[in-house]
């Protein structure tokens, strides 16, 4: 009949090269019994099946076939078994199937999505072996639609965050290493996945991320419960989803909206078209966030910080994408938050330094790596030299000499600016020590160093002060202290008390860059301060000299008249040129700073200048 095997499919060989004994007249009848048994066992089998010769065509099907394919099983007679059970729509699969075809191989196994006749599609398990004892191999089909289906559900349940029901971290992460893959290395279709179009490069090669954070979620959690914090969070992914489904460049089915957890979200841009597609993403983003959501009565306002990033897929990971979101997110967050900002490679090569620097600095002070330039501090009047400035280098083995702004800020926010301004005043007070040492007959020059307040509060300053200078000989009144104007103004407790007591063992106390910060005068009067220093800012409006800023000259001296009325003395930083150095003399400061005289220089230079001719004023 039709759709019956023309052979055996057990192994009996359908034909030999040997001779056989004859087969008895019993023997004969027994296996022509087992033929019609197996005959009849592949008709009415529930599992479908069919016989296929050697070149891919069907020999024979059974009727489970033919239902789960929606057709005759005579009718599949004579076709080919591959288009059937859509065998060559990938290269592997392909290749498996005929290598069974031609005795290379014992079995393989794939899942195919099938199409019945009548339009709708299911999930099949295809197994393809050798008939044993025949040239022929057997196809059978398991329908395991159920059983995807079932997949499909507890897949999106541990894809997706019951709150918002948008995909979760998980699943985010899995779109974007797909989007980041190579366009030769698609998912194969029998994997239990979308299919690839959907995961892909597209068209323009590139990838985009909008990283969101809600602003001051917390509050609302805090102070409403965290019910009305998961409403406000569903409410947040709705918006959120309109903006990237509203998207005008979108191609195909939108953005993946994903909640990465928290109030953290990412809009993800597969196929961008540039750095434009995504800041306007990110602007409807905050514009839709900043109207009013009404939660059960609860009217509640909140705004955002955006991180944007948008590059070429091609040579970029998850991880440098998610690192380069994160970070531009913290830059929204620090410019002020309810913003968006784009990634900025040179502002992250900045950050990156900062971050190099910071993780090296407590070692290079072990490491030997810093050293100390000193700046001459010259006498107006006669232009001798009277002092200098401890200015520190690091020598840095990565980046090399570096000056003092590109680290000291970072020494003072991780706390190790205690440990080296400790070596940076040792080192100092050693060294004015051995000038004195070196030129007994000439005056002693005093060094003045910069302290930090984090100086003042995370370590004893006054002991360090003390011990330093027993331990190095130098005599107090040789060394004076640098706080900056807005550290010094408005101290109060243990700053103060420390200040005091420096001053009551000699050790002179100076106002940097006077004039920048507080400026509080009145308050100046009650301070243990014994010099200030004008900000550069002053002394560089006098070098306009044929059109000079008299407003300018009447501050200045001012200032320098209010200081001499306090018993302080004033010096003037960035001394450039001889008629700013000779209107600073007019004027009646005390001593100036700055290149007209000399760079910062070694010590070995300050040596060469102690007993000579005063510097050219």
């Amino acid at each position: 009949m039709s759709g019956t095997p023309e052979g055996p499919v057990h192994p009996e060989p359908a034909e030999t090269h040997t001779a056989e004994p004859a087969l008895t007249e019993r023997d004969a009848g027994r296996r022509e019994a087992e033929l019609r048994d197996y005959r009849a066992a592949f008709r009415v089998a529930r599992l479908a099946m069919a016989l296929v010769d050697r070149d891919g065509v069907v020999v024979a099907a059974n009727d489970s076939l033919g239902a789960l394919l929606g057709t005759e099983a005579g009718a599949l007679r004579e076709q080919a078994a591959a288009d059937l059970v859509d065998l060559a729509s990938d290269g592997r699969t392909w290749h498996a199937y005929r290598e069974v075809l031609r005795g290379r191989r014992s079995r393989f196994r794939c899942t195919r999505r099938l199409k019945h006749a009548d339009g709708r599609s299911l999930w099949a398990e295809v197994t393809v072996a050798p008939v044993p004892g025949d040239r022929r191999v057997l196809l059978s089909i398991a329908d395991i639609s159920d059983r995807r289906e079932l997949q499909a559900r507890l897949r999106h349940l541990q894809m997706h965050d019951p709150v918002t029901r948008l995909p979760n971290r998980t699943l985010f992460f899995e779109r974007l290493a797909a989007a980041l893959e190579e366009p030769a290395a698609p998912r194969e279709p029998h994997e239990p996945h979308e299919s690839y179009e959907s995961y892909g490069y597209g068209r323009t090669g590139r990838i985009g991320l909008c990283y969101i954070d809600l602003d001051g979620f917390k509050a609302v959690n805090d102070t409403l419960g965290h019910r009305v914090g998961d409403r406000l969070l569903a409410a947040v992914a709705g918006r959120l989803t309109e903006c990237a489904d509203s998207d005008g460049y979108t191609r195909g089915g939108g953005h993946l909206v994903a909640r990465l957890g928290g109030d953290e979200f990412a809009i993800l841009v597969e196929d961008s078209t540039g750095t434009e597609q995504l800041t306007d993403l990110a602007r409807s983003v905050l514009d839709a966030l900043q109207e009013p959501f009404d939660l059960a009565g609860q009217r509640l306002s909140v705004s955002a910080s955006i991180g944007v990033v948008e590059r070429s897929g091609r040579g970029t990971t998850a991880t440098a994408l998610m690192q380069a979101a994160d970070t531009t997110l913290y830059w929204a967050k620090a410019d002020g938050k309810a913003r968006w900002t784009l990634f900025d490679p040179e502002r992250n090569a900045h950050r990156m330094t900062r971050q190099a620097l910071s993780s090296t600095l407590r070692p290079a002070v072990e490491d030997g790596e810093f050293a100390l330039e000193y700046q001459p501090l010259v006498d107006l009047a006669d232009g001798a030299v009277r002092g200098v400035e401890a200015l520190v280098r690091w020598h840095h083995p990565q980046f090399g000499p570096l000056p003092p702004n590109r680290f000291i800020g970072i020494a003072e926010e991780d706390g190790s600016i205690v440990e080296l301004g400790r070596w940076i005043l040792r080192t100092a007070c050693r060294q004015a020590r051995q000038w004195q040492k070196d030129h007994p007959r000439e005056r002693p020059l005093f060094v003045s160093v910069n302290v930090a307040v984090r100086q003042v509060w995370d370590s004893d300053l006054v002991a360090d002060v003390a011990g330093i200078l027993a331990e190095t000989g130098l005599a107090p009144h040789l060394l004076q202290l640098e706080l900056t104007e807005s550290a010094v103004m408005g101290s109060a407790g243990r700053p103060l008390q420390a200040l005091q007591a420096l001053s009551d063992m000699g050790v002179r106390i100076a106002i940097d860059d006077f004039g920048t910060g507080y400026s509080n005068l009145a308050y100046l009067s009650r301070l243990p301060v014994s010099v200030l220093k004008l900000d550069g800012s002053f002394v560089r409006g006098f070098q306009d000299e044929e059109h000079a800023n008299a407003a300018d000259e009447l501050i200045v001296e001012a200032l320098v008249r209010l200081a001499h009325r306090l018993g302080l003395t004033v010096t003037a930083e960035c001394v450039e040129t001889a008629g700013q150095a000779s209107r600073l003399r007019r004027i009646g400061c005390d001593t100036g700073q700055g290149w007209l005289y000399s760079r910062a220089v070694t010590p070995e230079r300050i040596a060469e200048l102690i007993g000579t001719e005063p510097l050219p004023a």
